[in-house]
């Protein structure tokens, strides 16, 4: 098999996890110990902003923080997949 259908078929499969890991949430959840519940502390327009996260929730929460560094580590991958598609494309 080429390398380019290796590649290709490489960028397939990170392009489907990637869309299976879309539920998920940019930021951070922490807990204080003077709050009886937790917090997701984001970014937005440059300001710290934190939500109140109730604790029914928090869980579910931090799975949905976890799924975003993952996303991201995806796309990190599928950039330099893409980059060595193109690269060969162009040969």
């Amino acid at each position: 098999m080429k390398r380019i259908d290796l590649l290709k078929r490489r960028q397939a499969r990170l392009k489907e996890e990637i869309v299976a890991n879309l539920d998920l949430l940019m930021g951070t959840i922490g807990k204080s110990p003077s709050m009886a519940g937790h917090n997701l502390t984001t970014k937005v327009e440059g300001k710290t902003v934190s939500l109140y996260v109730r604790k029914d929730i928090a869980r579910k929460a931090k799975e949905m923080t976890g799924r975003h560094n993952k996303v991201r580590l995806l796309i990190q991958k599928l950039s330099k997949v893409n980059w060595d598609i193109l690269k060969l494309d162009n040969e």
